[in-house]
């Protein structure tokens, strides 16, 4: 093997230390094609990317989040541990993800998503009575993360409202909102007040930089608002692939919050 490969893409799984400019890039390449390679399988099959799809969905994102703290807490030896770290876990959350969607749309035909959702429901369940069955540390640090994560959501939501930003009433929209603002809030709660480091390149930078990880939300919304501007925009006359995007900005935003609450409640 090139050591050039181990060093920016082998290691870092194995290590679990993180991101680097190179990977992240190459990940982030490789998303942008499934996305578009799904949209045209889910058009031949002819599942229905719309809002419903998207809210039964979430259980398997957190279902796959959950399922990445029982690596965080050690309880999974090498090698199959590395399936469960980033980014080989999206890769196998979302085969388990589309192998039950076209399951159920194979045996219940129009009612798939019936059986789809209850799946994912008790997938999620499963991973949080494992984990929590291990004993908590504090329940008050996710207390704390929805609080924070819900007021600063609530404040945007506000703003955008007598700022007239339109596309921030759509409830896809603030449901993406909300998830990166519990992401903003579970990074500042674990760097801040638990020691905890970022692993991904430009937030740590510009965590350092700032000295607090409060930085996190300014930078959520200077990415967030004129991204979902955009995409509202530019893919307004292809509906599946902007809903499908959207579905990657939700999980981009809950996975990494779930992931954060869930490892500070349990103290790893």
């Amino acid at each position: 093997m090139h050591p050039w490969i181990y060093e920016y893409y082998i290691e870092p799984i194995i290590s679990d230390t993180g991101y680097n400019p190179v990977n992240t890039v190459t990940w982030a390449l490789i998303l942008g094609c499934m996305l578009l390679l799904i949209v045209r399988l889910f058009r031949r099959l002819d599942i229905i990317l719309d809002e419903k799809f998207i809210f039964c969905t979430v259980p398997y994102i957190l279902a796959g989040s959950s399922l990445r703290v029982v690596e965080d807490a050690n309880l999974v030896a090498a090698p199959e541990k590395y399936l469960l770290i980033t980014p080989i876990i999206y890769f196998l959350v979302a085969a388990v993800t589309l192998a039950s969607l076209f399951f159920f749309r194979w045996v219940l035909k129009d009612r798939y998503l019936s059986g789809y959702v209850v799946i994912g429901l008790l997938w999620t369940g499963v991973n949080f009575l494992f984990l929590f069955s291990k004993g908590t540390e504090s329940l008050l640090v996710p207390l704390a993360i929805f609080s924070l994560g819900s007021a600063v959501a609530l404040a945007a939501w506000a703003a955008a409202s007598r700022l007239k930003f339109s596309f921030l009433s759509d409830r896809l929209n603030l449901l993406i909102l909300y998830a990166h603002m519990l992401d903003a809030s579970s990074t500042y709660v674990g760097v801040d007040w638990f020691g905890y480091t970022e692993k991904h390149v430009l937030p740590n930078f510009l965590i350092d930089l700032a000295g607090t990880a409060l930085v996190m939300y300014p930078l959520k919304f200077l990415i967030l608002i004129p991204v979902l501007a955009l995409i509202d925009d530019t893919l307004r006359s292809d509906p599946s692939l902007k809903n499908l995007t959207k579905l990657a900005l939700l999980a981009l935003g809950l996975a990494p919050a779930l992931r954060n609450t869930i490892r500070l409640s349990l103290g790893i």
